[in-house]
């Protein structure tokens, strides 16, 4: 099967009524611990006129020793990139749709201070559901679109950006609790990482709110 390569058509279409697109796309909804990430990559029509970064694709769809190269590669092709951020602590306290609603108003708030003038954007969101809306006043109308990651250029931005940050962050909280093997599953339920909680138990970066005991391994 053809890997889906992203364009930007649609975000052409937006920019017709829109000085600005904001993608946003999150990583670590389905990890078993860790933080909730949403990256968020911004572009004008000047994007439309040239190539896209080599490699760009849906952050899943990268080879994990490709993603840092490609991810900055869509840094510097994007007006700015941010990513925004949710602890484990804050989905226990409000849920993970909850989560991903602050952890994007943190991500836009980052362009907004990289200079980004959000109030004149229009944001798309990966998926069927608006959770960046229920948050608060963003200033920006939003849309969602299904695989947008898949088909968005600046949304596969905004993925592999995020996926790339939140990956070191894994990375770097292995070193405090290698037990887990985050290094390797990046705190999604492997089989090693869910034998190390029935052995050790839950840390304190992982969702103890979730019913992590019953979770299958994914991997």
């Amino acid at each position: 099967m053809a890997v889906p390569v992203p364009s930007l058509r649609w975000e052409a279409e937006l920019l017709r009524a829109h000085p600005l697109v904001i993608a946003c796309d999150e990583v670590g909804r389905g990890s078993l611990a860790g933080p909730v990430a949403v990256g968020a990559a911004s572009v004008s029509a000047a994007q439309t006129g040239g190539p896209l970064p080599e490699g760009l694709r849906d952050s899943k769809l990268v080879p994990e020793r490709r993603r840092p190269d490609v991810a900055a590669r869509a840094r510097d092709w994007a007006d700015a990139t941010a990513v925004g951020w949710a602890t484990a602590t804050e989905v226990d306290e409000v849920g993970i749709i909850r989560a991903l609603g602050l952890a994007a108003h943190r991500a836009i708030g980052g362009l907004r201070d990289a200079g980004v003038a959000v109030s004149e954007a229009i944001v798309i969101l990966d998926g069927n559901h608006d959770y960046i809306t229920p948050v608060g006043l963003l200033g920006a109308p939003v849309v969602t679109r299904v695989k947008a990651d898949q088909d968005c250029a600046s949304a596969a931005a905004a993925s592999v950006v995020a996926k790339t940050e939140r990956d070191a962050v894994m990375v770097g909280l292995h070193e405090e609790y290698p037990v887990y093997a985050w290094d390797r599953n990046k705190g999604y339920a492997s089989q090693v990482h869910r034998d190390a909680i029935a052995a050790h138990g839950l840390s304190r970066h992982h969702r103890a709110s979730w019913a992590i005991a019953s979770a299958p391994a994914l991997f």
